[in-house]
């Protein structure tokens, strides 16, 4: 016991500093110039998007410690986060159907691609983790459909999220325990920046972040497990507006 937590705490100290140095450092650097940071937020305040790399990057190398696959799975969702963050920054379209309408008209958003990627990434995580093949799959939608980047509608809700769903996986032993505590860690560090509107996750630190949590549940869950959090995260996914909705009106 004493051990375990002794493992859950060192994950998620380390993810915290690593995610606070990245995003001190990049604000120092801002590589590219400062404006190509900059987003309008939702209340038309000007914020930056270094916690979302910052996060991405803490995420990635917290969860290699724990298992190398995972690590990369991660990092690979944060990528196509980047890519929608930076290609989709004009394109107002939300939820996997707009994107999906859009490819049946021959045109190729960056949300699909996003899609795509981080889908694959989670049938990498499930091919890693999990041995059988209905496994793997259910693995990867757990990976794919999670839930942050829905709920990042608003300061600190994606951050806050994180926390509350990884919380529960602190209880389990192994090697879940541990990458939910590295998500957690990560979020906890941009939190406080977050909620005073300094900074915004975007894309690329949702899909990261929720890529780790999606992670924690594939090693610490068997098929019943795995299925149930799938459903759950589908249904999720396709109520997409309403959820984000929700989280507008949450906290006032």
């Amino acid at each position: 016991m004493i051990d375990r937590v002794r493992r859950n705490g060192s994950a998620l100290v380390l993810a915290a500093a690593l995610a606070r140095t990245g995003l001190t450092a990049l604000r120092a650097l801002s590589p590219g110039g400062r404006e190509r940071w900059e987003r309008q937020n939702h209340a038309g305040r000007t914020v930056d998007l270094y916690a979302g790399p910052a996060c991405a990057a803490a995420a990635a190398a917290g969860t290699a410690r724990v298992r190398p696959a995972v690590g990369l799975a991660v990092l690979a969702a944060g990528a196509c986060g980047a890519y929608d963050d930076v290609a989709g920054a004009g394109d107002d379209r939300r939820g996997f159907r707009a994107h999906l309408a859009a490819l049946r008209d021959g045109e190729v958003t960056s949300g699909t691609v996003k899609l795509f990627g981080i889908s694959a990434a989670g049938l990498a995580v499930g091919a890693a983790l999990k041995e059988r093949p209905l496994d793997r799959v259910l693995a990867g939608v757990v990976v794919a459909a999670h839930f942050v980047n829905l709920v990042d509608v608003r300061p600190g809700r994606a951050a806050a999220a994180v926390l509350a769903l990884g919380a529960p996986g602190l209880l389990r032993a192994g090697p879940g325990a541990e990458t939910a505590a590295v998500a957690m860690g990560a979020a906890a560090a941009v939190l406080p920046d977050d909620l005073a509107e300094r900074t915004m996750l975007g894309d690329t630190g949702a899909h990261a972040l929720g890529a780790a949590l999606g992670a924690a549940v594939v090693a610490g869950n068997g098929r019943t497990g795995l299925a149930a959090h799938a459903v759950a995260l589908v249904a999720a996914a396709a109520l997409g507006e309403r959820v984000s909705e929700a989280a507008r009106r949450s906290l006032g």
